[in-house]
């Protein structure tokens, strides 16, 4: 994916997430209310809040890996060169890519074992809950691939600079 695509990809896994939020807080909110007006809380609420809370946060944090707008600790970049610093994120890509695969593959396995299994309050398999994990870990993947692509271009378009120390 270039640059563009992973950009517009990025921002609906966002906003997706974003409604995943909105939706499981009005689902939250209707449980609170049956629980405490109805005095009868809905058997479905627990199960589809939490699946939609294991959507959003996994959409979300594939998002925050092209987006970068996940907490990192700068400190160790600071002391870097700029060629060390954009080897340092290259390598972090790197592993984040590798971790992406690892969602990927072990999530598809996670949710092809429980397919069979079934949420009792919802009466869907409990695959449904897993499907964003693979999914968003070959998106991870994808995206820190793309942020690689992206640090190579940025190092091959810097002027080369010569720095001389004084003998």
């Amino acid at each position: 994916m270039n640059g563009g695509v992973n950009d517009k990809a990025a921002s609906l896994l966002a906003k997706l997430g974003a409604a995943g939020l909105l939706v499981m807080t009005a689902v939250i909110g209707w449980q609170v209310f049956g629980r405490f007006v109805l005095q009868h809380s809905p058997s479905w609420s627990e199960q589809t809040a939490l699946i939609l809370m294991i959507w959003y946060v996994f959409l979300a944090a594939a998002a925050g890996v092209w987006e970068r707008f996940h907490i990192r600790i700068e400190i160790l970049e600071q002391r870097l060169s700029p060629p060390g610093m954009t080897r340092l994120r290259i390598g972090i890509h790197v592993l984040i890519a590798l971790f992406g695969l690892v969602f990927a593959v072990y999530g598809a396995q996670l949710a092809w074992e429980v397919r069979g299994n079934v949420i009792p309050s919802l009466g869907i398999s409990r695959a449904f809950a897993y499907i964003p994990i693979p999914f968003a870990g070959l998106l991870m993947t994808i995206f820190s691939i793309g942020r690689i692509r992206v640090r190579l271009l940025e190092q091959e378009r810097e002027p080369q600079r010569r720095t001389e120390e004084p003998a």
